[in-house]
């Protein structure tokens, strides 16, 4: 049997760019065809068989140096996080009933170090050789020599056979650095005997690595994966300088990443991730080749979730959950939907089990190891994003590691330059918040209680979003450690993306009246009805009432019509060519009732502006600025 298509003749990269470069006709190969999802990295328009050629990486199998394709842990564990700080007993019901319903690894937030009395109840009726454990402290502060000391001595009494045990402990101090700007020296000879004492729990995690503090402030991929990889390199220099070894150190490392709505993108960032801190673990010279296997947490992204159109929320934590898989993480957390308003329950928690069970049971993402291996497009993809981050860790490293890096302000000018960027980019709708800058519910309100919790929320315990409990808990200290910790620098600060428009909108919410924008659409039909639906989603942005209308007869007809409405805004809606005329007559008929705006950037713009016509809306326009601006005019944002 012939291969198939061998009765086609073979086509080479260079007779494609050049039916791509005619097809073009002069235009910016770059420009049109190449993305860039993030800095220094590239994405062409396609891949060939010839791309992998050049990428080392791909000549390795599952569980085979540098672990690319996975360190040969699979499936994946769902996991669900529980709040343990007020309530233990609680807390454990709540356990117990999600390990009923699918959970695999359950979390706990912690307030304080808890006794034993507290850890037996907390972990009352739950199998721990049997279920995965993951301890969050408050914010990850501290080394967490108390607590594991707690742990260590329940899991001895209770006879359990301690290498079957699967426990994590975040105390990251790093996180905690990142969040803070807290930090002293001596939190590392801490976090030394700290993993001492767990010594004889194999599979006991004690050190974690947040890359999910930096996405959650707005970090790009290549930021998070960068520094979260120098994050690891540091307790690795520090710890060995202290006398540990590599083998003693790499595996009680907990790396967790938050998963962004970018679906390739971040199934090749945690790919990556794998090789990189494969090398970086292979320069101590371990004498255990599986100490270079990096261990995975995953949790879906809390940048991107909304609390208007917060169903959406289901969606993307679906995507986000499927990247995760794919990627191959040891172990994924699919926040809730309504995390940012709301307290949990059964419903929410429920709907974040479920996104990721639905990818076992009924699609099947646990019967494929990576089944990303040999994507041209991917594999390609994993390399560019390593490569970057390498080039972004070694200018870490150069500082002094990211103790000297974060205390000198590097890592806070990298990521708050990337989020400044994204946050122009959302108030340009050059990026799309579905539901918050674009494609609003119109009639959508959170209502107070909802506003409260976000208020309240914005900062919650300071645990960088890579969890999904509800912990609004105070922290029974202050310090990265049980010593005094200094401020060495500010810290970084997690936010969503659509906060600054929830912000907006919950003005509009909370104003006396409802301002209304009413669409004057006259003229060419098409441009009428097409810029009235812009102009519709525009304002909607801030919760503003719209009138949308079909097509009114003449100007005068239409501003009968908005003046009989009470419209605080009259939106003119029509071709470019009709607005050098109608306009002026619109403002005139008006006689300063309302706020006239130019749906659109028509040439007559200055001719208009002349005329004292000075509101124009369009797709260059920053809709957040913008309707900031309308929200004072109209005296609702004083």
């Amino acid at each position: 049997m012939k291969p198939l298509f061998s009765e086609f003749p073979k086509v080479s990269t260079e007779a494609w760019e050049a039916v791509i470069n005619a097809d073009l006709k002069g235009a910016d190969y770059d420009k049109k065809l190449v993305w860039k999802p993030a800095p220094g990295v590239a994405v062409r328009p396609y891949y060939r068989a010839d791309d992998l050629a050049a990428l080392p990486h791909t000549k390795a199998d599952v569980g085979e140096f540098p672990y690319v394709r996975g360190t040969g842990n699979h499936p994946w564990k769902v996991q669900q996080s529980y709040c343990a700080c007020k309530d233990i007993a609680a807390a454990n019901a709540k356990a117990l009933d999600g390990l009923m319903k699918g959970v695999e690894a359950v979390g706990f937030c912690l307030s304080h170090n808890i006794t034993q009395s507290e850890l037996a109840q907390l972990l009352k009726g739950i199998y721990v050789d049997a279920v995965e454990l993951n301890f969050t402290p408050c914010s990850g502060k501290g080394s967490g020599i108390q607590l594991t000391q707690t742990i260590v001595s329940y899991l001895k009494k209770s006879g359990v056979d301690l290498n079957k045990v699967h426990i994590s402990l975040a105390a990251d101090l790093l996180k905690n650095l990142t969040l803070t700007g807290n930090f002293k020296p001596e939190c590392f000879d801490q976090l030394k005997e700290a993993v001492t004492i767990a010594k004889d729990v194999q599979h006991f995690r004690n050190i974690g690595v947040s890359g999910s503090a930096l996405h959650n402030a707005g970090a790009t991929a290549v930021q998070e994966l960068a520094l979260a990889l120098s994050m690891g390199n540091e307790y690795l220099a520090q710890l060995t300088d202290r006398g540990l070894t590599v083998d003693e150190i790499a595996p009680r490392i907990r790396f967790t990443f938050s998963v962004g709505a970018s679906y390739f993108l971040e199934i090749a960032k945690i790919r990556a991730a794998r090789m990189l801190w494969a090398n970086i673990v292979q320069a101590y010279a371990p004498k255990n080749d599986c100490a270079a296997k990096m261990h995975v947490h995953a949790a879906t992204s809390a940048w991107n979730q909304t609390a208007y159109d917060a169903y959406v929320n289901m969606l993307r934590g679906t995507t986000e959950a499927m990247s995760a898989a794919i990627a191959g993480v040891d172990s994924l957390e699919v926040l809730r939907f309504d995390k940012a308003f709301k307290s949990p329950n059964e419903f929410s928690e429920r709907i974040a089990r479920n996104a990721q069970i639905i990818l076992k049971e009924e699609s099947h993402f646990d019967q494929v190891t990576d089944p990303a291996a040999g994507s041209y497009y991917i594999e390609s993809l994993t390399q560019s994003l390593a490569q970057e981050a390498w080039n972004l860790f070694k200018q870490v490293e150069d500082k002094g590691g990211y103790v000297a890096a974060f205390g000198a302000g590097f890592v806070q000018e990298q990521v708050n330059d990337a989020a400044s960027k994204r946050n122009a980019a959302l108030a340009s709708r050059r990026e799309t918040l579905l539901g918050n800058n674009q494609y609003p519910n119109f009639t959508e309100a959170l209502g107070a209680e909802a506003a409260q919790h976000l208020a309240q929320s914005s900062g919650g315990c300071g645990c960088g979003g890579d969890c999904g409990c509800d912990c609004a808990c105070e922290c029974e200290h202050d310090g990265g450690c049980d010593a005094d910790a200094h401020l060495i620098a500010a810290p970084l600060t997690p936010y969503r993306g659509a906060q600054a428009f929830e912000a907006l909108r919950l003005k509009t919410e909370a104003a006396p009246t409802t301002p209304q924008a009413f669409m004057l659409t006259f003229g060419n039909l098409a441009m009428c009805r097409a810029r009235a639906q812009f102009a519709c989603n525009f304002f909607a942005v801030a919760g503003f009432k719209v009138a949308d209308n079909n097509q009114f007869a003449s100007v005068q007809e239409g501003v009968k019509a908005a003046l009989a409405a009470g419209a605080q805004i009259v939106v003119a809606c029509s071709s470019d060519e009709e607005y050098a005329d109608a306009v002026p007559q619109i403002a005139s008929l008006l006689a300063g009732k309302a706020i006239v705006v130019v749906a659109g950037e028509p040439e007559c713009k200055a001719d208009l502006q002349t005329k004292g016509i000075t509101h124009f809306i369009s797709i260059k326009s920053n809709i957040l600025e913008t309707l900031k601006g309308y929200q004072k005019e109209l005296g609702i944002d004083k």
